[in-house]
């Protein structure tokens, strides 16, 4: 894929690497070595390497505690920046409650299953924790749920009791019909909250301005480095306005159509290990 000059310029100076995880970073396999070897080699270089994912704090896989020189996470699609040394805050962007509540309220009489992230944790309703344990051990019972996710036995009042602290809700509707229909009526909200996905069965919901660019550039205010000398990796629209807004964005090449699109460069696959490649490629400056 051929560089603008412009861009190749942009290279020279590149201090962050931001990533997305799942579909991105993350093998079928989780973290391999090559890609934790590189990502270290970066931080010894002198790179910033920040996570950036729509997953809470307390689901970020052990791998990424593990990276020496990793730092940062974006948590929750922006919402959060984690110090991962002690798990502090640094920054948050909520919903705004009473947007929230509005949105309760109307997911309550939709009636589709719902994630509640707030303050780096994920919850979900009791029945629902129980249908992937009796499921354990086929494709319906994710083991990703049943270790990232805290039951509660009414996820609609743990909400309304945490009303001031919610980071994102995920919204689970497999029909693709259903789905559509249901981000049109939220998209009527786009003032007051943001509407994004990174699966095909899901929808998110953040704060008004919520976005993993919004928490890149909260994270740039932080470190002193500047959006145009970071490089941001992704595969999902939830990534498309952190590839947009950064100096360099790279999509993988399993990322969908409109993803690679928002980039300037178009890297190996995931399973591929296509973050470690454009490092050793692009920043590197690796004959591979």
């Amino acid at each position: 894929m051929m560089i603008p000059e412009e861009k190749k310029e942009i290279l020279k100076n590149i201090r962050l690497i931001a990533f997305d995880l799942d579909g991105t970073l993350l093998t079928k396999n989780g973290l391999t070595d090559h890609t934790k070897k590189t990502l270290e080699e970066a931080a010894e270089r002198g790179f910033q390497v920040v996570a950036a994912t729509g997953r809470p704090l307390i689901a970020l896989p052990k791998s990424i505690f593990a990276v020496n020189g990793l730092r940062y996470a974006i948590c929750s699609n922006g919402a959060q920046i984690v110090d991962l040394r002690d798990g502090s805050f640094l920054y948050s962007d909520y919903i705004h409650p009473e947007v929230s509540e509005w949105l309760r309220i109307h997911l309550l009489k939709l009636g589709y299953p719902i994630e509640v992230f707030s303050e780096g944790g994920a919850y979900i309703s009791d029945e629902r924790y129980r249908f992937y344990l009796e499921k354990a051990g086929t494709p319906e019972g994710s083991d990703y749920v049943l270790t990232t996710r805290r039951p509660v036995d009414d996820i609609w009042e743990f909400w309304r009791q945490h009303i001031d602290t919610i980071e994102n809700i995920n919204i689970i509707i497999r029909d693709p019909v259903i789905k559509q229909k249901v981000w049109e009526e939220l998209e009527d909200l786009q003032s007051e909250c943001t509407v994004t996905s990174s699966t095909s069965y899901n929808i998110e919901i953040g704060g008004s301005a919520t976005s993993k660019a919004k928490g890149l550039k909260a994270l740039s205010e932080l470190t002193g480095v500047p959006l145009t000398q970071t490089m941001s990796f992704g595969d999902s629209p939830n990534d498309c306005a952190m590839l947009e807004e950064s100096g360099f964005g790279v999509a993988v090449k399993n990322a969908l159509p409109s993803v690679r699109e928002s980039a300037d460069y178009v890297t190996l696959s995931c399973d591929d290990e296509g973050v470690a490649y454009a490092i050793r490629k692009l920043l590197f400056n690796e004959e591979i």
